[in-house]
């Protein structure tokens, strides 16, 4: 009976431990939810082009679209020009955080035009006053694949998994999970519509004096220049 007690307290006590460590660590992330709806959005078009001098656009966003919309409340990005190949980003700061190595930026988004569209740019941006680490992706449309940022190599890279234009019409789910150490980054895996790939492709960060931590969201037009639209909903990032 006393070997049966001591099994029993055993098996509690190695239980305690294990619903300790998962709430410590449930307790040690952060959630930034409906980013969309939060303001302070910036822009920028010369930056988001080629070398950072992409062409001249007309470009907007409004929050607080009631259709379409998930939650009530999404965000509308729109972009115009008369160059072909114009770029536009967006970007929303959530503040220093420094500290934080495990990433996942979640976000749904919607279009109507899908076809006018040459990419769609999701990032992460994460700094800390010596080191930064860009979680650039791109549904790169043309050419029907996933691409991310080499970082210190300074250009867009293909991992080979696809990526084909969007349906229109109708809300797509997409979910990035990053990690870093204090001087690479790695792509984990990419969640598009429930089917997940792996990425795991890691590169070196650059030097950097900024601290920062933030979401982006980049239209890319097409050589043809026809104008389009995307809304975004429901966009969260985790880290810890």
């Amino acid at each position: 009976m006393a070997k049966n007690k001591t099994k029993i307290l055993s098996i509690l006590t190695v239980g305690l431990f294990l619903l300790s460590a998962v709430s410590l660590r449930s307790s040690a992330q952060t959630v930034k939810s409906q980013i969309q709806r939060m303001s302070g959005w910036q822009n920028c078009v010369a930056c988001a082009g080629a070398n950072a001098a992409g062409p001249g656009a007309s470009i907007s966003s409004a929050v607080g679209v009631k259709s379409p919309s998930l939650s009530g409340n999404s965000r509308i990005f729109s972009i115009a020009s008369s160059h072909p190949y114009a770029d536009a980003l967006w970007w929303k700061q959530l503040g220093a955080v420094n500290t934080a190595t495990h990433l996942v930026y979640d976000v749904y988004f919607y279009l109507k035009a899908p076809q006018n569209a040459q990419a769609l740019e999701f990032d992460n941006n994460q700094a800390n006053g010596s080191k930064r680490w860009i979680f650039g992706t791109e549904c790169n449309i043309a050419a029907g694949r996933w691409d991310v940022w080499g970082n210190a190599q300074g250009n867009w890279i293909s991992t080979g998994i696809p990526c084909k234009m969007p349906s229109a019409f109708k809300w797509h789910h997409l979910t990035w999970e990053f990690k870093r150490t204090a001087t690479q980054l790695t792509y984990v895996s990419v969640t598009l519509d429930g089917v997940k790939h792996y990425v795991n492709r890691t590169y070196t960060g650059k030097a950097s004096g900024v601290r920062e931590l933030n979401v982006a969201v980049q239209l890319d037009m097409r050589g043809n220049h026809a104008s389009y639209q995307e809304w975004v909903d429901n966009v969260s990032l985790k880290y810890w």
